[in-house]
């Protein structure tokens, strides 16, 4: 029986705020929302912004900012702190909690040439070894331990600097927002916090008990698919560890093994969901998120997996990830973006619109995110009254055949794109394909990509007889936050599903004169298609490498159809009733999470398992707190060919 992976769950954090719940979506098209959607967002935003803190005994809002504090209702937060949570989300200036791109720290080489001699005292234990043939080393008579150092030849010399950093502008995630404030992060590089805080969002989002899911499967049928392109390259990571000996310091026992890029599939693991399943960690620069997705939907389509948690934790925004891109010509520097605007050298850019897909642009602005989602067979998912927000049917990845540049695009894109319309078409028609369907463009913002990725879509839309078939670009409000990035265009797309609102374009005034789109629609504003009812989307990535990958995403109204095919109304209504509580215990996490209590899972040293307690027969192994064995009955596809 083919199971139909269906996404149950998805949590997480971006530019634009908390991801469950669709909160980060409605961030991007708030413009288009009613008023109690509208608020909801903000006040969660403010929320975690730390501008204010619910109350619980008065049931209002406490804000302590500039004086001694005052309990506020809901309207007084949203006229005082509104234009905060909207200033302080998306795309814009780096803030200084990273680091100062006004004033960057950098060492500048400066040789020195001694007129005469430079003469210095330091402790004989801190001389360099070997000693430089140069240096005249004298003890101090009466200063045991300390020496005097003349020389009197060149000396160069590394000295402490500033400067500023061409890139200025990045997606960051809201103002105030601390991942590492809502657990014990100690030690964690800001990646692992990222997949500490987006997993268990993503777990609450669910409304049904993990130990509920664990047991309605056996336990190798549960897989965690996560990964990063950058690894973790901050302090606490491979970046800590890789500069020790240059900073004359120690490397620690935490920063080579926390710094590898499966570690978020392994903190997930360990300590959000306490998993003895299967585990994988896929890289595939910036199609990382999909190729993971294609490995969880082979494997719940096979049966291999009933469950399977799929994301990615990135947190790219050091000046070192900077300076690399930037080196490359891939952000979009201050400079260029003046140009562009035609401001003058010394005007400040508009670092809100960075990021212009499909527009006259000079480069992708980086990003960080955390984005995890939730999927189950079909059958699991009804059984357990889970709330389906669409199905993830097909993934297909291309590389690009030989190649002059790794960055340069080639034949792998059309490939997995035309793939992936032409699955849709099979299923369900090629009307609903025409009619019905979108894109979330991968939309990098660069010159190259406005063409070439136009290009496809416009070339396909033709071959599959599609007209103003809408193109939207999330990157636009978040960034490019690499691994994650194709899983910020599936967030984007079920809050698509749910609202009938495709984002629009809005950092551009006009569709660049080069970009294809003959058949497209490229909407500069939210394009409204509730009474259209968009049912297909093709999520596509292109990454450097040739990393080509393209996904078709169901919307729920189309998986309930075929729901209620293959199982029958009655069947199907007894689900539904069984979703209600299921959507309940979902509300009540949103409600506290608006109000930033986030219930974030961090079980470290929680239920681990004895193995001297395992129990091992021939057929099966029995887990210490799992309700179902691992079965040991494994058919072998080889046995024909002893036949």
């Amino acid at each position: 029986m083919v199971r139909l992976p269906v996404i149950v769950g998805f949590g997480g954090f971006s530019a634009a705020g908390r991801s469950s719940a669709h909160h980060a979506y409605r961030r991007t098209v708030i413009e288009s929302l009613d008023a109690p959607a509208r608020n909801e967002t903000l006040l969660g935003l403010i929320a975690m912004m730390k501008l204010v803190r619910f109350d619980a005994t008065s049931g209002r809002w406490f804000d302590e900012q500039g004086g001694a504090g005052e309990l506020l209702d809901d309207a007084a937060v949203l006229a005082k702190y509104t234009d905060n949570a909207l200033a302080g989300t998306l795309i814009r200036k780096l803030e200084r909690r990273y680091f100062d791109v006004d004033a960057t720290e950098w060492h500048k080489n400066v040789p020195l040439s001694p007129e005469g001699e430079v003469s210095f005292v330091t402790r004989e234990r801190d001389l360099p070894e070997p000693l430089p043939a140069s240096w005249q080393v004298t003890p101090i008579a009466d200063e045991p331990g300390r020496v005097r150092v003349r020389i009197t030849e060149m000396l160069e010399a590394k000295i402490d600097s500033l400067r500023e950093m061409p890139v200025k502008a990045a997606g960051q995630l809201p103002s105030g927002y601390d991942p590492a404030d809502h657990y014990n992060a100690r030690f964690h590089p800001r990646a692992l916090q990222f997949a500490i805080v987006g997993a268990s969002d993503a777990v609450h989002s669910l409304g049904i008990d993990w130990a509920d899911v664990v047991n309605a499967v056996k336990p190798d049928e549960i897989g965690v698919y996560a990964s990063n392109a950058m690894s973790q390259l901050d302090e606490n990571g491979f970046g800590g560890m890789m500069q020790q000996r240059l900073k004359g310091g120690r490397v620690s026992a935490k920063q080579c093994p926390l710094g590898l890029n499966t570690m978020p599939a392994d903190f997930v693991n360990a300590y959000v969901l306490g998993s003895v399943g299967h585990t994988g960690a896929i890289v595939g620069a910036c199609a990382t998120f999909l190729y993971n997705l294609q490995a969880a939907v082979n494997d719940i389509t096979a049966g291999r997996r009933r469950v399977a948690v799929v994301g990615n934790a990135e947190a790219p925004l050091l000046p070192e990830v900077m300076d690399g891109y930037g080196a490359m010509g891939a952000l979009a520097s201050d400079e260029n973006l003046r140009k562009l605007d035609g401001l003058a050298a010394d005007a400040e850019p508009d670092h809100r619109r960075a990021s212009r897909p499909f527009g006259d642009n000079a480069g992708f602005t980086i990003a960080e995110s955390t984005q995890y989602v939730i999927l189950m067979d079909d059958a699991l998912a009804m059984s357990l009254g889970a709330d389906i927000h669409g199905a993830a049917t097909d993934v297909f990845v291309n590389a690009d055949g030989f190649k002059k540049s790794i960055s340069a695009p080639g034949p792998g894109n059309y490939i997995t794109m035309a793939k992936a319309v032409a699955s849709a078409v099979d299923l369900l028609g090629a009307e609903c394909v025409q009619k019905r369907s979108f894109i979330q463009a991968h939309g990098s913002s660069t010159p190259a990509n406005r063409v070439t990725e136009s290009e496809i879509f416009d070339r396909l839309a033709g071959v599959f007889g599609i007209e103003n078939w809408p193109v939207t670009a999330v990157k636009a409000y978040v960034g490019h936050s690499l691994a994650p990035a194709s899983a910020d265009q599936l967030i984007s797309t079920l809050g698509v599903f749910k609202y009938g609102f495709i984002p629009g374009i809005k950092t551009i005034a006009r569709v660049a004169d080069d970009v294809h789109a003959a058949h497209l629609q490229i909407p500069l504003a939210d394009l409204d298609c509730r009474e259209q009812c968009m049912d297909v989307a093709f999520l596509n990535s292109k990454g450097f490498g040739g990393n080509n990958a393209t996904a078709t995403v169901l919307s729920p109204r189309i998986v309930e159809t075929l729901l209620k095919n293959r199982y029958g109304q009655a069947e199907f209504d007894a689900y539904v009733e069984r979703r209600q509580g299921t959507r309940e215990k979902v509300a009540a996490y949103d409600l506290r999470a608006t109000r930033a209590q986030f219930d974030t899972i961090y079980k470290f040293g929680e239920g681990m398992i004895d193995e001297a307690a395992l129990e091992i027969s021939g057929s099966q192994i029995k887990v210490p707190g799992f309700a179902q064995p691992v079965e040991l009955v494994v058919p072998s596809p080889y046995k024909s060919f002893l036949k």
